[in-house]
């Protein structure tokens, strides 16, 4: 029914009057990579997680049955990295992709035609329209630009059909920005401003977070609500109080949840970030108000000298907003300099649902649990949600004269086994030492009683129990001082060491390193403290400190290579 119609709009907006022009020349405001563009010319197509090699075929005809290929490829982000490259070759191939569209999409058909994928696509349209133009015929021109109003009228009709949050997000944007763009549709727009500042209310809230509590999503938002300011400011319209309110409310809570490397924490489905991408939209955005303290988004900033901790504090998203929650509670990340260390495994979507499923559970995110059961655990009934979500029930930061201080407790296994895991953290104030203790506990006679049951249904009357710390791949970790400690080796020539206060269960294992943008997980490692419980309590300490610096002559400049394809 929604894609009859969505079809019937697009028919009723073919009738429009065609723009003749744009109100002033468009400035590209989003930004690709060169070797993915390359990649692109080259004929390897990686989109959505999926990679076909077909050289020489327009990326409409690409031989794949997989529907997140087609539908990002309707999406046009690839554009970005065409004109990265900005050569003779790629305007060549872009300009006839573009051409290409129009001729079998351009009339409603398709899998292209949802608010959200058009307002991504009018974006990018505007975004390198002198690029898409650039020696094209008049006939060509007039195509484009009766191509771009019929997308602009579907939305001002369509654009309530997307969903709340992020894909309303882009398809008001998308109407905003290309609307103001084009001669004689800014009347289009009007409701579209409106509607964009009710989504600010609703979905933006008083931290600054987004009900998904994804970082990545958060700076996607933020990105287009400074692109939908920029355009009303070139025309001279006001900016509707809400949405400068929530550009302010958001840059801060950005700030908290970005990493020393300048990388955002990964947790609920989101990345990184493209390199550059969080100081471009920071920039763009004028706000320069620091964090506030306490919690941004739900998560925790511990930061001194070079190091960054970045802890999940509060409870998965629930509902719609939880579709892609993570089960990471009280899971942390950090980062040395311009370097991670540990990390979460990551979003596996675009890898294929097996990896999108064990990438939510608890053992990919560096933390304690107990084997074989999350903290929060998916709900049978629900596809993709989560149910007996972990709730935070102690959140206690402090400072010190040693550091930062930071308690916490969550109830994940209390309703499987009656068990509350707390975790301390302490960073000191040169940021050279971080202490930790993990403790598994049943604090009250029905907690104990329960997990009696869970000890009786187990063949040896005891729990096991992991401590995991995943490594980012680009550190190298061997077993040190006879199977006491682990040494961590960075690139920049630092070396921290971990050990902890068990008498045996140290690991180095293998773990995965989830990250978009490649064709395959990455290979790394973890640390794993095995423990069992079989009383009323377990307690694990553990340390990590920095034994050796970067060495005084070197600089750490280096940065990794954007991933390729091979």
């Amino acid at each position: 029914m929604t894609r009859l119609a969505n079809r019937y709009a697009v028919w009723r907006a073919c009738a429009a009057p065609p723009a003749t022009g744009f109100v002033s020349q468009p400035e590209p405001r989003s930004i690709g990579l060169v070797a993915r563009g390359r990649q692109l010319l080259a004929g390897n197509f990686l989109l959505a997680g999926h990679l076909v090699e077909a050289p020489g075929t327009s990326i409409w005809d690409v031989p794949t049955g997989a529907t997140a290929f087609h539908e990002a490829a309707q999406g046009f982000l690839w554009l970005d990295d065409l004109a990265a490259v900005a050569d003779a070759r790629a305007r060549s191939v872009a300009q006839g992709w573009v051409l290409d569209w129009i001729a079998r999409y351009g009339r409603g058909r398709g899998p292209g035609w949802t608010p959200d994928l058009t307002g991504r696509r009018l974006i990018r349209w505007i975004n390198h329209a002198i690029f898409l133009m650039n020696g094209r015929s008049t006939e060509d021109n007039h195509a484009f630009f009766r191509a771009l109003t019929v997308q602009v009228v579907f939305l001002s009709r369509r654009w309530q059909a997307a969903a709340p949050g992020l894909p309303r997000f882009e398809a008001l944007t998308g109407l905003i920005y290309a609307g103001l763009a084009l001669t004689g549709l800014d009347a289009l727009t009007a409701s579209a401003v409106t509607a964009l500042a009710g989504e600010c209310d609703r979905e933006i809230d008083a931290e600054g977070g987004l009900p998904t509590r994804n970082p990545e999503e958060l700076l996607e938002v933020f990105t287009l609500l400074n692109w939908a300011a920029q355009a009303l400011g070139e025309v001279g319209q006001p900016l509707p109080p809400p949405i400068r309110q929530a550009i302010e409310r958001i840059a801060p809570t950005l700030r908290a949840l970005r990493h020393a490397d300048g990388g955002l924490a990964r947790f609920h489905g989101g990345g990184r970030g493209g390199e550059g991408r969080l100081d471009q939209a920071l920039a763009a955005s004028g706000v320069k108000a620091l964090p506030g303290p306490g919690s941004a988004m739900g998560f925790l900033r511990l930061a001194a000298g070079r190091t960054t901790l970045i802890v999940d504090a509060a409870a998965p998203p629930g509902g719609r907003a939880g579709a892609s929650a993570h089960a990471s509670t009280l899971a942390f990340e950090m980062t040395s300099g311009r370097r991670p260390v540990i990390v979460s495994c990551g979003n596996g979507a675009p890898f294929g649902a097996d990896w999108h499923r064990a990438g939510r559970a608890t053992a990919s995110h560096s933390t304690l649990a107990v084997e074989g059961y999350s903290s929060s655990r998916l709900d049978r009934g629900a596809v993709g949600m989560l149910a007996d979500r972990a709730d935070v029930t102690l959140l206690r930061p402090a400072r010190t004269a040693e550091g930062q201080v930071l308690q916490l407790a969550q109830d994940g296994w209390r309703r499987t086994h009656g068990l509350i895991h707390g975790r301390l953290l302490v960073l000191s104030t040169d940021g050279r030492h971080i202490g930790g203790q993990d403790e598994l506990r049943a604090e009250s006679q029905a907690d104990r009683a329960r997990l009696e049951t869970a000890l009786g249904r187990s063949a040896a009357g005891k729990l096991r129990l992991a401590l995991r710390f995943h490594l980012h791949p680009d550190v190298d970790a061997e077993i040190d001082m006879g199977g006491a400690a682990v040494s961590l080796a960075l690139k920049s020539g630092e070396i921290w060491v971990f050990r902890h206060d068990r008498p045996r269960g140290l690991a180095l294992e293998p773990s995965v390193y989830l990250e978009k943008g490649r064709i395959s997980p990455r290979a790394s490692r973890q640390i794993v403290v095995s423990a069992e419980l079989d009383d009323f309590g377990c307690r694990i300490g553990w340390t990590l400190a920095k034994a050796q610096d970067t060495p005084l002559a070197i600089r750490d400049l280096e940065r990794d290579d954007p991933p390729l394809l091979f």
